[in-house]
């Protein structure tokens, strides 16, 4: 039986942008169009038929992975927030990232989208379709310049924070098992940063929020509540995963949900194992379109960022994932919404063009 490749999947995250910048070969982006390792370049895309989505500015924390890691093995665990990064430092990374996304557009190796229609043009094209996104918004400052500057370079998604306290407001932190109702929500900057944000039609990511960061964005914002890549809470009770309640505002705000591939979050039992089967990843789905509807999910993979399943490995295993909803029974219909369509959706609804 030939792989499945359609339809194409677009995906609410991804951190291959860190990942280049992290690498020895830095400045250089050759690599990605050949094979790099990892979960995504552009030939993986095409096996996989992962037609594009978020790629993740992101600015690194000194963290010890390996320890990291460990602690994610334990029955319950509670790793502390990393350190404030501060704005100066933040923003060459930042910059640097984007550019690495705009020698990648400029090699021909992706196309940076700033509308519904320009991503359609791409997919149909067969060019990998990118939405710039900031994962934790180290880089902007209090007055926005910033964030005015990287908009006009194409940024469309912005995540107030990720696991870290900033200017903004506060991470919610990798602890199993637990809510995320820990900490402060946002702050006074935190507040008109998303009011600034819906003004100028850039997504805001509730992914990386505690609960009384998201429900002052619920509060404040007018637009639908977006989480990129989230998973259930009640399925994984990890504080980086969503309650009912949560889901119930996203559905409300006629949002969406993508469906993060991270093991953590998708393990009923929180630990970093990467055997886990799909039907936990449907569970999760199921639980999602049951809160939410089949219109407001969509799949948020994460990828090189986390640890994924075996069964999947790499954006070239999208197949093996397609074949697993199909045999769950979602049918031709649902599949277009869960791959790409509920995404284009949604950004239909928060962008303007």
């Amino acid at each position: 039986m030939p792989a499945l490749t359609t339809p194409p999947i677009f995906d609410g995250h991804n951190d291959i942008l860190s990942v280049l910048y992290q690498s020895s070969a830095y400045p250089d982006i050759a690599a990605f169009g050949r094979s790099m390792p990892g979960h995504l370049d552009r030939k993986k895309a095409e096996i996989g038929g992962f037609a594009g989505g978020f790629f993740a500015i992101w600015v690194p924390s000194p963290v010890d992975a390996l320890a990291k890691q460990a602690m994610m093995t334990q029955p319950s665990y509670d790793l502390p927030l990393p350190s404030a990064i501060d704005t100066g430092p933040a923003l060459g990374v930042a910059l640097a990232q984007a550019g690495l996304l705009h020698r990648l557009d400029a090699a021909g190796w992706l196309t940076i989208c700033t509308s519904v229609a320009g991503i359609e043009t791409a997919i149909a094209k067969g060019q990998l379709a990118a939405i710039m996104h900031m994962e934790g918004a180290e880089a902007i400052d209090r007055d926005f310049i910033n964030l005015d500057i990287f908009c006009r370079a194409g940024l469309r998604s912005l995540g107030p924070v990720w696991s870290r306290p900033n200017h903004f407001g506060y991470g919610v932190p990798f602890k199993f098992p637990s809510s995320g109702d820990i900490g402060p929500g946002l702050t006074e900057d935190g507040i008109r940063l998303i009011d600034h944000c819906d003004q100028h039609g850039v997504l805001i990511d509730l992914s990386h929020l505690n609960e009384a960061g998201f429900w002052d964005v619920a509060k404040h914002s007018q637009k639908p509540l977006v989480a990129t890549h989230s998973n259930a809470n009640a399925i994984s009770p990890h504080a980086r995963n969503l309650t009912d309640r949560q889901l119930a505002a996203i559905a409300e705000s006629d949002g969406m949900v993508g469906l993060n591939f991270a093991v953590a979050f998708l393990n009923e039992d929180g630990q970093m194992r990467a055997d886990t089967s799909f039907d936990v990843m449907l569970r999760h789905l199921d639980h999602l379109i049951t809160h939410l509807g089949e219109d407001r999910v969509g799949l948020g993979s994460d990828f090189d960022g986390t640890t994924v399943p075996d069964a999947i490995s790499s954006a070239a295993g999208l197949p093996a994932l397609r074949a697993a909803m199909c045999d769950h029974g979602y049918d031709a219909a649902l599949m277009e919404k869960l791959c790409y369509r509920n995404w284009l959706r949604v950004l239909g609804k928060i962008w303007i063009d």
